[in-house]
Parts: structure tokens; C-alpha cells; sequence
């Protein structure tokens, strides 16, 4: 295989940082009890939650387990993700976040390409909607890197020729694969994200199971918990009600 030039990298993980929050517990309750107490100013409410712990816990667990999802919404949390572009277009599936990606009109892109890690299972084996994915052999798993390599470093190549004879960058990153990393910042609430980790994350006792692609899972997984340190009895009652966006 051709060497690859020193200043393409090539990673197998994903970054997912919090940018800035306000998400917490007492967000819901502030939320949910002007519906029986009338106005009430934050700094009270947050007051008044801390005064009863095993109350709260309460009334979040009912709200999460009735559906009584708007007190959720009252709260924001901003991510940055690096991650390849395929699993952008699916997390942009997700029409319940603000979505603002570096592009490639604007910038030069990074020699940065996702090559699968060896534990990556492989093999697609089922029929739609009832697949199972299993492990590789060590063949098949080398092959998946070689060729993944092989085709990254050519494409980057093709992109930095390009380039050099004076083509516009959006022209020239049509030569770029979707294994290329990206970054973005994502915002949302907690009641978006219960939706988006329903359906990308899989977890046993699940009251609807959910079969992610790996990659996406990899982000979910990390903003997961963060989450749980922001909102930790949400969280509790999320688990505890079968994983349901309220």
C-alpha cells in the first residue's frame, strides 16, 4: 500500500465537549409548578427544590412517566462534536436541535479520516429491521482499514491538487469522502435529547429498542453522560420509565 502522507491522520473516536448550559433538575420543577402555583421567579423555585429532594424526585418521575413533556424544554445545552460527516446527516435526521457545521465553502478541511477500530463489529447479518451486527474476522478487519486508509489518502490527494491549480474549495471537497471528520455545535434541550438518545443509544429493558450505528451511539453515549451530571433525577426518571421521551 502507498505510504501515507505524514499530515493525514486517522482516528477512531469521536469528540463530543459541553459547550455552555443552563440544565438542571430545578429547571423542570420551576417548569412544571406554575401550572398549580401561579408566577413564580426562578431564584424561589430553585430554593424550594432544594428544600425536598424525595418531593422533587417525585414530580419529575411523574411528569417523565405520565408524558407530561413541556416542563423538560425549559433548559438549554450546547455540544461540540467532532465526528465523521456520515454520522452528521444522521444526527441532522434530528429535527428537534439548532445545527451550525464548519464548512468546507469556507475553509480548507483537515487530512482527519475515521478508520473503523478493530472491536467494530462488521457483518450485517438479518434481514431489515431485524439485523444483528457481529464481529469480523482479523481479515476482514484488516481489509476494512487498508481499503479505508488506501482511499482517504488518494482522495486527500485529489482534494489538495485541486486546490493548488486554484479550484474553488467547493468544488474541490466533492473528492472527500464521508469518513472525513467535521465539527459542529448542537443545541437542545433535555426532552430533545431523551428523543435523540431513545433512538441512538441501545440499552437492555428498553421499552422501545433502538439499533443505532455505532458511530452515532459513540456520540450519544458521551452526551449522555453529561447530561446525567447536569440533570441527575431527570436522568434517574428517564431510565426508570423505559427510556421514553416524554
Amino acid at each position: 500500500m502507498k505510504a501515507v502522507p505524514e499530515a493525514i491522520q486517522f482516528r477512531s473516536d469521536v469528540t463530543v465537549e459541553l459547550v455552555r448550559s443552563s440544565a438542571h433538575d430545578s429547571d423542570v420543577l420551576f417548569a412544571a409548578r406554575v401550572s398549580t402555583q401561579g408566577e413564580q421567579t426562578l431564584e424561589a423555585a430553585q430554593t424550594e427544590a432544594a428544600a425536598s429532594e424525595k418531593r422533587d424526585r417525585g414530580l419529575i418521575n411523574y411528569l417523565m412517566r405520565d408524558r407530561h413533556g413541556s416542563p423538560f424544554e425549559h433548559n438549554s445545552m450546547t455540544f461540540y462534536v467532532q465526528a465523521p460527516i456520515f454520522v452528521f446527516r444522521e444526527f441532522m435526521r434530528h429535527r428537534i436541535a439548532s445545527y451550525n457545521e464548519e464548512s468546507g465553502r469556507y475553509r480548507e478541511l483537515n487530512p482527519v479520516f475515521y478508520v473503523p477500530a478493530a472491536e467494530r463489529n462488521l457483518l450485517q447479518v438479518g434481514k431489515p429491521g431485524a439485523y444483528d451486527f457481529l464481529p469480523g474476522t482479523p481479515e476482514q478487519t484488516a481489509l476494512v482499514s487498508d481499503e479505508v486508509r488506501a482511499v482517504s489518502t488518494a482522495a486527500f490527494e485529489s482534494y489538495q491538487r485541486m486546490l493548488e491549480a486554484g479550484i474553488a474549495r467547493e468544488v474541490a471537497r466533492i473528492a472527500l469522502p464521508l469518513n472525513i471528520y467535521s465539527s459542529m455545535y448542537v443545541t437542545m434541550n433535555s426532552r430533545s435529547l431523551m428523543n435523540f438518545l431513545s433512538l441512538r443509544t441501545k440499552r437492555e429493558g428498553t421499552q422501545f429498542p433502538s439499533f443505532p450505528q455505532r458511530e452515532i451511539e459513540m456520540c450519544a453515549e458521551k452526551m449522555e453522560d453529561i447530561w446525567a451530571g447536569l440533570m441527575p433525577l431527570t436522568y434517574d426518571a428517564f431510565n426508570g420509565n423505559g427510556r421514553v421521551a416524554p
